[in-house]
């Protein structure tokens, strides 16, 4: 009897902690890596969770692989690639505002797939100010296409978006797993969401000739900051995508192979290994520990069991039903809640529900993916992207309003998730 009390204190404490700590980080009115701590170890204190099971719920196959990319990325940015690419790209381009952007679009879907779309984003947008500045047109047209651009090229591999890589390393999919399942529909999302730019919004790409000509007498050659690091870290850029590729046949973790890769671009670029590692983000490694710690008390108490059986209740074990349901309500959670403690709490619901149930939840993985990737384009506050792009876009004297973004995203956010849903219909029903 005492049991049952102390287990059922345990269960109130547990709802109570999670459920506060989750307003507190949806209203954005304190930092949320620091209440999100607060709850984690609140669990430990009021006795949910002993430490060294709270520590054990920690998944640090995906802390590694953040931080082996990050450390990648922020000595690569150093050598000026970035900008390299964008100033050529625009030149190719001659000039003309709609080929930019296509040529911007395309290098923010590949490289936020191949790297991750915070970083595009952070890397891209200065770029695109200055194409703006000199072609005289408004950046909000150019950026809110990279917004939405950057979280559909995510959405196509583990490592481009923070959901993938929690789901590849909660289920031990890898990273071919991701691209062959995903890469097909978020090609075909990228291509209907140019278009919806090109005949929607045409009259915001139009300007003189004499800004095109601007364009043309950029030298991207200065951009290039340092060869010889350009170099290194290009070689080891491929050498991480490979081994990503192979990682499941050769048995090792996807963080393995990026920490790895990580240490020797650190051992060979000879840049300050210090300051490479302050400009790691340790706030957002420390926010992921701590929902990881929150959502495993959920899991130990019951919560997820009792979801999952309510889930199963809704869909009968209906493998489509359940996966279309993952789908839609993902994207609509994901457009106005933080993706990834949204996703920490549904990997282990999802499990139970496989276990429960019997059904093959294959599918459900690739529904989770796409809801929570994509449902991020829905609104300014859906992911980590749109809210740096406008702040960014503040700083620069322009506004990018709550209702302005959502007019645009949500519309093309759903269209996304009716097109993920017919895909998942065909190839996996």
């Amino acid at each position: 009897m005492e049991v049952c009390v102390v287990f059922q204190n345990q269960l109130i404490v547990a709802i109570g902690v999670f459920s506060v700590t989750y307003l507190i980080i949806m209203s954005e009115k304190l930092n949320r890596t620091a209440v999100a701590m607060v709850g984690a170890f609140l669990m430990l204190i009021l006795n949910v969770e002993a430490q060294e099971r709270a520590i054990s719920h920690i998944d640090f196959n995906t802390i590694g692989l953040l931080v082996g990319m990050m450390i990648i990325v922020n000595i690569m940015k150093k050598s000026g690639v970035f900008e390299y690419v964008a100033i050529k790209a625009a030149k190719k381009a001659k000039g003309d505002p709609w080929k930019i952007l296509v040529a911007f679009s395309i290098i923010t879907a590949v490289s936020s797939a191949l790297l991750d779309n915070v970083t595009t984003i952070l890397l891209i947008v200065p770029v695109t100010l200055v194409i703006t500045d000199s072609l005289e047109l408004n950046p909000v047209p150019f950026l809110v296409p990279e917004i939405l651009i950057a979280n559909i090229g995510g959405t196509a591999t583990l490592i481009g978006d923070p959901p993938n890589i929690m789901i590849g390393s909660a289920t031990g999919l890898g990273f071919l797993d991701f691209l062959v399942n995903l890469a097909p529909v978020v090609v075909i999302i990228f291509i209907v969401t140019m278009l919806v730019f090109k005949f929607a919004f045409r009259k915001h790409y139009e300007c003189k000739d004499s800004n095109k000509r601007k364009i043309l007498q950029m030298d991207e050659h200065r951009a290039i900051k340092d060869v010889v690091l350009l170099r290194k870290s290009l070689l080891v850029l491929g050498l991480t995508i490979l081994g990503f590729i192979l990682h499941q046949s050769l048995g090792y973790e996807s963080a393995t192979v990026a920490l790895f890769f990580a240490s020797i671009l650190l051992l060979i670029s000879k840049v300050d290994v210090e300051d490479i590692f302050l400009e790691i983000e340790w706030p957002t490694l420390f926010f992921f520990m701590s929902l990881f710690i929150l959502v495993g008390a959920l899991e130990d108490v019951g919560v997820m069991e009792f979801l999952a059986e309510k889930l199963l209740a809704v869909t009968k074990g209906d493998l489509l039903m359940s996966t279309l349901l993952v789908l839609w309500v993902s994207a609509i959670a994901s457009s106005f809640l933080d993706n990834i403690p949204f996703v920490a709490t549904m990997i282990p619901l999802i499990k139970s529900m496989g276990v429960m149930s019997g059904m093959n939840i294959g599918p459900l993985w690739w529904a989770l993916a796409l809801g929570a990737c994509l449902g991020g384009n829905g609104t300014l506050v859906g992911a980590s992207a749109n809210v740096i792009v406008s702040g960014m876009l503040s700083r620069h004297g322009h506004k990018l309003s709550f209702m302005d973004y959502m007019k645009v995203g949500f519309p093309l956010m759903i269209l996304s998730i009716i097109i993920s849903s017919i895909y998942l219909t065909i190839f996996y029903m």
